[in-house]
């Protein structure tokens, strides 16, 4: 098989799971809250990255810690339960669209915190995507300009996981993806175990009819959607390039809104004109810029 082939396979599945998430989360939230969707996906995914850590303990360094902390807070901790608790109001395909929009935040934020230089394309596209982000924002066109403060929060959440991907680049390059998320969930991992049990989780698991189903969902939201697939893009990015890599963001919107059809949503032509122009943007964004 040519190595072409190979990344382009690999970026369908990154983008099949990662698409997928948004389903599995909905899944979960039919038996549990959102704050027990958020923790368990937590709590499981740092359960599975337990034999990375011995490796990973081997190459942090000191200077490693405040940015890993960072990243756990911001990219993993946080999102997690702004994106359930918007999901209890938004469909998954919705919040999928909504989720492409990380690429803009990551790159106004490279720009003024992080001193990256984008090209012309790249402005352009950030003002495209961020009109597609306010477009579908808009909850009733005929009724006047009512921000929907769900779709506010999953905006929220790509703004952290934009901050989060900054600070791999510029302070984590040295370490390697699955030592990062090691660490990370090392840090979140336990807080979420504590509160998790103070919660009817358990009885909620025993009683409801669909509690192991739904458990099982979030396993799979956490080992393939948080520990796998951050092994698998690390590997594509050193096959290829960061910017082909990141091409998985005009995907996963697909795969979201998909899910969401086959899953009886109803997918309106508002909802495609909005993925249309947060695509835009997002392919303008990711054009190669003078400097990486």
């Amino acid at each position: 098989m040519e190595e072409s082939l190979k990344n382009y396979l690999t970026l369908l599945f990154l983008a099949i799971i990662w698409g997928s998430s948004f389903i599995l989360m909905k899944r979960g939230l039919e038996v549990f809250d959102f704050m027990q969707v958020a923790s368990l996906r937590i709590v499981i995914a740092f359960l599975s990255l337990i034999p990375f850590l011995p490796k990973a303990f081997r190459n942090v360094e000191k200077k490693h810690l405040l940015p890993i902390t960072i990243m756990a807070i911001l990219g993993n901790g946080i999102p997690a339960f702004l994106f359930t608790k918007a999901q209890t109001h938004l469909d998954s395909s919705l919040v999928g669209i909504l989720n492409a929009i990380v690429p803009l935040f990551t790159l106004i934020l490279g720009v003024y915190f992080f001193k990256s230089k984008p090209s012309k394309a790249n402005i352009i596209g950030i003002m495209i995507g961020l009109f597609g982000a306010v477009f579908l924002t808009v909850n009733n066109l005929t009724s006047g300009v009512v921000l929907n403060i769900y779709v506010l929060l999953v905006v929220l959440a790509t703004v952290f996981y934009a901050i989060s991907v900054n600070v791999i680049k510029k302070y984590l390059h040295d370490l390697n993806a699955s030592s990062i998320t090691a660490l990370a969930f090392l840090i979140i991992g336990p807080f979420a175990i504590i509160y998790l049990f103070t919660t009817d989780f358990t009885n909620q698991l025993s009683s409801h009819v669909d509690g192991y189903m739904a458990l099982g969902y979030i396993a799979l939201l956490s080992v393939l959607g948080t520990s796998l697939a951050v092994i698998i893009f690390n590997k594509l990015i050193s096959r290829s390039s960061a910017i082909f890599a990141s091409s998985v963001t005009y995907l996963i919107p697909v795969v979201a809104i998909l899910w969401g059809f086959f899953d009886g949503e109803k997918i309106t032509a508002y909802h495609l004109i909005g993925m249309f122009i947060i695509l835009s943007g997002v392919y303008l964004v990711n054009k190669k810029s003078p400097t990486k």
